[in-house]
């Protein structure tokens, strides 16, 4: 593996710690190298509630820029049912529920590659 692989891979797990952290489920981390010209890894999680999903959002946001790392797109923040951070090799998806399984982005990404995480219960 790759110093960047690993790089990358770290701050994945951080990412979906964090997430996980802060009550965000389902989360699922998709590798789509070679599948996707627009991104190497979507992450996909949910929160409960609007307010949830824009807190999630927010902290992911607060984690990228101790990083130094400035997004090249975000969408949805002001309703909250589903919320795009994209970071140019890393795009995340905060969903609400409902919307979560209606639009089943891991379904349209399904050639992707699931990165195995694991997470610490604190």
């Amino acid at each position: 593996m790759s110093k960047k692989s690993s790089t990358e891979e770290l701050f994945l797990q951080e990412i979906c710690q964090t997430i996980f952290d802060k009550k965000g489920f389902n989360i699922v981390t998709l590798d789509v190298r070679g599948v996707s010209s627009m991104t190497d890894y979507f992450i996909v999680a949910e929160g409960t509630v609007e307010r949830h999903v824009k807190g999630l959002a927010s902290i992911v946001m607060d984690l990228f820029r101790e990083k130094n790392r400035k997004p090249m797109h975000i969408e949805g923040v002001s309703e909250g049912d589903w919320i795009a951070l994209d970071y140019g090799n890393i795009i995340i998806h905060f969903f609400i529920p409902d919307l979560r399984e209606k639009y089943a982005l891991e379904q349209v990404w399904k050639e992707g590659k699931i990165v195995e995480l694991s997470f610490v219960y604190t």
